[in-house]
């Protein structure tokens, strides 16, 4: 188990990490917008949970191979700048359209397929970041007592940082969701995703072109 000191450490480091807005900030804030607090709550859950993917694969060295490997890294960056592209082009998508005036709405999705849906984009923002994947290979072998159970103290660090990050990312979305009332619903969606798509694309491509 780490020591009371390297514990200490950890936490004002990925203290610092969760508070630092990023991407999953933004996806936080634009499904919250989109669907309501628990959708913003679930996308924390899915978020916080691909943390243990990335510990999981340090803890066995994958995370170092494809860092060390450039072919590899490079698929993982494209993958996640190519879903940070997609997940921007949709938002814009959803700032454009307009509800039109005496047309009924469609019936609202299943709660369940929503959750679903928002769980998944949570997890695979996470888990194809490839910044997330650096940051795991980095800082995880900082505080790791090499005479313990490396798999086991990766995992108890990552569930450290699963509570901060969902209490968090839980905490912004009840935020959203209180200034979303303070609005018309409809022109304040459209901004919200306009704003959230712009940035996301922006974000996919600096992934895409940068070299680390």
């Amino acid at each position: 188990m780490p020591s009371i000191e390297l514990l200490g450490a950890y936490l004002v480091a990925i203290f610092l990490l969760t508070i630092s807005p990023g991407v999953d900030t933004l996806l936080t804030i634009r499904n919250t917008a989109r669907s309501g607090v628990r959708s913003g709550v679930v996308t924390s859950v899915g978020i916080c949970s691909g943390l243990f993917i990335h510990a999981g694969l340090s803890a066995v060295g994958i995370s170092l191979i494809l860092v060390q490997t450039a072919w590899a890294f490079s698929v993982l960056k494209w993958a996640g700048a190519c879903y940070l592209v997609w997940l921007g082009l949709n938002s814009l998508r959803q700032a454009c359209v307009r509800p039109a005036v005496g047309v009924a709405s469609q019936p609202p999705q299943p709660q369940h397929s929503r959750f679903a849906r928002d769980f998944r984009e949570g997890v695979l923002s996470n888990v194809l970041n490839p910044k997330t994947a650096l940051f795991y290979m980095a800082l995880l072998p900082q505080f790791i007592d090499p005479q313990g159970s490396v798999l086991l103290q990766s995992m108890l660090l990552a569930a450290i940082h699963f509570v901060m990050g969902l209490v968090w990312l839980s905490g912004v979305a009840v935020v959203v969701a209180r200034s979303r009332g303070l609005a018309s619903p409809g022109w304040l969606k459209r901004m919200m995703h306009g704003l959230t798509g712009g940035v996301f694309i922006g974000v996919g491509a600096k992934v895409a072109l940068s070299q680390a």
